[in-house]
């Protein structure tokens, strides 16, 4: 039975490892991680094969309300939701303070950056093809989550201290308008917002590979969104710019996936069947019960 979709073995390099002497578990350990972190950069930055992707005009429709959406914001909602917000009880503002601690970029990445660091340290050469694809099939799913939160993350990071915006009450009363181009200061670090980038990107990339949380991660998104203007941080149309941010990146990045033939179809972008849990058990048991063939 051939494993679904592995992606990264279609690369023209050597299997990891061949024809090498004995060494040392921790010496095995740290080859792996060499040789298939550079196996994984070769897939994802190799030129992609001549595959027409399908247009997306919902993302197109969906990226343009989003701008809309913001620009009407400014004018409109932004000081009134932001006055709200200020005069609600202490313990309401309590609540939202813990909950978007949960927007936090490291609650994703730092999971998905062991799951990828475990899966390179334990494939080898020695393991079975079918356990290979397997677990290259899981490790190219979760490189694409965290790339689906990291890059749009980092990209808001650059660019909302370029833009330079003020954030509610900054300067001692509220202002919408207020601009600092190029400060590079945390008050003027309001517009898009990191937290609703990284919710509403993590909803979009887990989603997209499995389906059946799509439910949870959008509540949870919600939830981020109208926290962060519940503490005060932002206003929303600095949220709605974190979103467009999210939904701009995930699909380019699925795109770029889908024209290598990782993860997801070049006919309508949607996942290839993932391997099942049982499949993935038993590649990970054949993975941990590898011997140095020449032990």
């Amino acid at each position: 039975m051939n494993a679904p979709n592995a992606g990264f073995g279609r690369v023209g390099a050597s299997p990891v490892g061949e024809g090498v002497s004995q060494r040392s578990p921790l010496q095995r350990i740290a080859h792996n991680i060499s040789e298939n972190v550079a196996l994984c950069a070769r897939a994802l930055i190799r030129p992609a094969p001549s595959a027409k992707l399908p247009q997306s005009p919902g993302i197109v429709v969906i990226a343009l309300a989003l701008v809309a959406a913001a620009a009407v914001s400014m004018p409109l909602l932004d000081a009134s939701a932001v006055e709200w917000a200020s005069n609600e009880p202490h313990w309401f503002r309590a609540v939202f303070e813990e909950i978007t601690r949960l927007g936090l970029s490291g609650w994703f990445l730092f999971p998905c950056g062991f799951v990828l660091l475990f899966l390179a340290a334990v494939t080898s050469p020695q393991l079975a093809t079918t356990a290979r694809a397997v677990l290259a099939a899981l490790g190219a799913r979760f490189g694409y989550v965290f790339l689906a939160i990291g890059l749009p993350g980092l990209f808001v990071s650059i660019v909302k201290r370029l833009i330079g915006r003020a954030r509610p009450f900054v300067g001692g009363h509220e202002d919408p308008f207020y601009y600092a181009p190029f400060t590079w200061h945390p008050a003027f670090a309001s517009m898009p917002s990191g937290h609703a980038t990284t919710a509403v990107a993590a909803a979009i990339a887990i989603g997209a590979i499995w389906p059946r949380t799509r439910i949870v991660m959008w509540l949870y998104a919600a939830a981020i969104m109208i926290s962060r203007v519940a503490v005060l941080a932002h206003h929303p149309s600095d949220v709605i710019g974190g979103a467009l941010v999210a939904l701009v990146g995930t699909h380019l990045l699925r795109c770029w996936f889908a024209a290598r033939g990782l993860v997801f179809r070049t006919s309508d972008l949607s996942a290839k069947p993932a391997p099942s849990l049982a499949r993935v058990a038993t590649a990970l048991r054949q993975a941990m019960s590898v011997r140095n063939p020449a032990a």
